[in-house]
């Protein structure tokens, strides 16, 4: 053989070797990203013509697969839409899937991996494939009441409610408003499936976002919590040592100064630590996280979740203390401190904040899934809570608890009082922009010596007049309402 032809031998070699390689890649390798990826047409068609499983809440569907006489032969039905929307997403023949409904999708439909011998099974059998089922963590009765408690605010409202239980990071409720309903997006009338996504992605009020996993927001005085913490922690600063009072803070060589909400002087020129979080002196506060430093204050943010996106199966986005590589002067530290300036979070990211305090300074990762099944109701995953952090000792994070809870019985969280029942909690009225109202926070856990749940809850505008929106006015009975119904159950 001359020597070109051996060439042209080995380069057809080497060609075929790739393509080879290549073909094992596809269908190994990335066979499973390949199925999973929104838009792959031959999937779509496979997976509208299967028995979808069910996401289940305390054994009711919130979705499902029925029967239908089209070409597809199920339509996919949100029974709740809603109510539920922000955790299930939607399943669309034309716009793919979201929220649980794409990060379980594998489940759902039948092609995880798990699922292989009911797949051999119902092949043997001449059957078609069924999907398999998930059991939500979701308590019904608080994931209603708080519902109705944001719609109860107006037409205009926009907010979220997240609960969790402190123990296991569960998530007893996520809701938000407004609302979308999947069933318009899950039609086989696609031209009427396109008109409701472009009415729903071109809405201002962005009814498709989940306002408590990816609307960040300055949480206001509710960051306190972290700042009393970082105190506590860094400075071993105890309930009743005195703290600067007074109506403003001023810093020396700089023509600005921190007012108090409402112009008062907290009580006094000093006060005691706990009086400064019953009043949400701001003062004090600003104070305080000078004292502790931003990066001790950007530490203990960190601590509670602050920086990562704890949350598997839901898009999230962070929360964070300040933007990455900056240097705070003094007074953009105070205000850091009391939850302004660039300090932004989500209402997941704050009820995990008051869980934690709750739950003796540890961080429990949150979790929405508790139970995967197969077709037949073999259990092939079940949740187990986990650790995510230690945001401060037991002891300091037990005085916090008490802090909170004078702060119900004597300071500004009097909305969120049980009947019988210690209650912890904290107010936030978040300031914007000058042409918008402020934002209503409220977080709380209850009973506060043996939390079963706490809360965040933040109401981003509401038909409220500006003068009345403030925390403990608008999100606190929401937050009591939810608390309550946990505690019902």
């Amino acid at each position: 053989m001359n020597k070109p032809i051996r060439n042209l031998a080995v380069a057809a070699l080497v060609l075929f070797m790739a393509l080879l390689l290549n073909a094992n890649v596809v269908q190994f390798v990335q066979a499973d990203d390949l199925n999973d990826r929104n838009g792959n047409q031959r999937v779509i068609n496979e997976e509208f013509s299967r028995d979808r499983g069910a996401i289940l809440v305390d054994g009711e569907p919130i979705a499902e697969s029925v029967g239908s006489d089209d070409q597809y032969r199920f339509q996919r039905e949100y029974p709740s839409p809603g109510l539920y929307a922000p955790l299930t997403g939607y399943f669309s023949y034309v716009y793919g899937r979201g929220a649980l409904e794409n990060s379980q999708n594998r489940v759902l439909a039948g092609t995880d991996n798990r699922l292989f011998v009911n797949r051999v099974v119902d092949l043997l059998a001449n059957k078609q494939p069924k999907g398999g089922s998930v059991e939500l963590t979701i308590n019904p009765l608080a994931q209603r009441t708080a519902a109705s408690g944001l719609e109860a605010l107006g037409e205009g409202t926009k907010g979220a409610v997240v609960a969790l239980d402190p123990k296991t990071g569960a998530i007893l409720a996520m809701a938000t408003q407004p609302s979308y309903d999947p069933n318009r997006l899950a039609s086989h009338d696609f031209g009427a499936v396109a008109d409701a996504w472009d009415e729903l992605t071109g809405d201002d009020d962005q009814p498709m976002l989940n306002r408590g996993t990816q609307q960040t927001l300055p949480p206001g005085s509710t960051f306190k919590l972290v700042t009393a913490a970082a105190a506590m922690e860094e400075l071993d600063l105890r309930p009743d040592d005195d703290v600067q009072g007074g109506a403003t803070l001023s810093f020396p060589g700089i023509d600005y100064t921190l007012p108090n909400e409402g112009g008062g002087n907290c009580g006094g020129e000093e006060i005691s630590f706990e009086r400064a979080l019953n009043v949400s002196c701001n003062v004090s506060f600003g104070d305080i996280a000078g004292e502790v430093g931003q990066e001790a204050l950007d530490e203990q943010a960190a601590k509670f979740g602050f920086g990562t996106d704890p949350l598997v199966g839901l898009a999230a986005n962070e929360s964070r203390f300040t933007a990455e590589d900056t240097d705070l002067e003094a007074p953009q530290l105070a205000q850091s401190g009391i939850g302004q300036f660039e300090v932004a979070t989500t209402p997941l990211q704050m009820a995990m904040v008051a869980a934690g305090i709750g739950n003796g300074g540890d961080v429990m990762r949150p979790y929405v899934v508790d139970t995967v099944r197969s077709p037949n109701l073999r259990v092939i995953e079940q949740a187990s809570p986990e650790r995510l952090s230690t945001a401060m000792s037991e002891a300091n994070a037990d005085r916090l608890t008490s802090m909170m809870v004078s702060t119900v019985t004597d300071g500004t969280a009097g909305s969120a009082r049980i009947p019988g029942t210690d209650v912890g909690a904290k107010t936030g009225t978040a300031q914007s922009t000058a042409d918008r109202p402020p934002y209503a926070w409220f977080v709380s856990m209850a009973p506060a010596d043996d939390p079963q749940v706490a809360v965040a809850v933040v109401v981003e505008s509401s038909d409220t007049a500006r003068s009345e929106i403030a925390g403990g006015r608008l999100a606190g009975p929401i937050a009591r309402d939810v608390m309550q119904a946990v505690l019902d159950e």
